[in-house]
C-alpha cells in the first residue's frame, strides 16, 4: 500500500516538486497509478463493541491517492462553486459547513419566524448511512451536466470512479 506516512513527512521538502510534476502530469493526462486506486478495508468501532451496527467502515488509501483524491476535489468544488451548482443552503458534503452550521441556520431561521408569530412546520429525515452507497452512473451524468468535460479532468474523475479497488484487512492498526 505504497510508503509509511512518517517516511513523506521526513523527506517532504526533498519530494514535493517531484510529486507535484507527477500530480500535474496525471491530472493533464486523466491517469491515476494504480496503486493510488488502492484501498484496503477495515472496521472501526464507534461504540459499544458488542453492536456490529456499531463498526464504520474505512478505506486506507496510499498518502498520493489522497492527495490526487483531494486535488480532484477542489478542483470539481471550484469549478461547481463557479457554475453556483451548490447553493449557500447546502451544509453536507461541503467546506466550513456541516450538521452543526445546518442545524444553527435551523434554529436562527425558526426562531426568527417564531417571533414574528408565524406558524412553523419542520420535516426532518434521517438518511442513514446515506453516503455508504454511490451511483456512479448518474454522478458522472451530473458531473456532465454541470459543465465539467474538459476531457482529460473529466478521464481523471471517471478513472478514479470506475477503477477503484482493494480488499478488507483485519487488525490492521494492531
Amino acid at each position: 500500500m505504497g510508503c509509511a506516512h512518517k517516511f513523506w513527512r521526513s523527506c517532504f521538502d526533498v519530494i514535493a516538486r517531484p510529486c507535484l510534476v507527477i500530480f500535474d502530469r496525471s491530472w493533464q493526462l486523466g491517469e491515476m497509478p494504480e496503486d493510488w486506486r488502492k484501498a484496503n478495508g477495515t472496521l472501526i468501532f464507534k461504540k459499544g463493541k458488542e453492536d456490529p451496527g456499531n463498526y464504520r467502515p474505512v478505506s486506507l488509501t496510499s498518502i498520493p491517492g489522497k492527495v490526487m483524491e483531494q486535488l480532484i476535489l477542489d478542483s470539481i468544488s471550484r469549478h461547481m462553486k463557479d457554475k453556483k451548482v451548490i447553493g449557500d443552503s447546502q451544509h453536507g458534503a461541503t467546506k466550513r459547513n456541516s450538521c452543526s452550521t445546518n442545524l444553527i441556520t435551523l434554529y436562527d431561521e425558526v426562531t426568527g419566524l417564531v417571533g414574528e408569530g408565524r406558524a412553523v412546520d419542520i420535516v426532518c429525515l434521517d438518511f442513514s448511512k446515506a453516503f455508504n452507497c454511490m451511483f456512479r452512473k448518474i454522478l458522472i451524468e451530473k458531473l456532465l451536466k454541470y459543465g465539467l468535460d474538459q476531457p482529460t479532468h473529466f478521464e481523471s474523475v471517471t478513472q478514479h470512479i470506475h477503477s477503484r479497488h482493494g480488499g478488507v484487512g483485519l487488525n490492521l492498526f494492531c
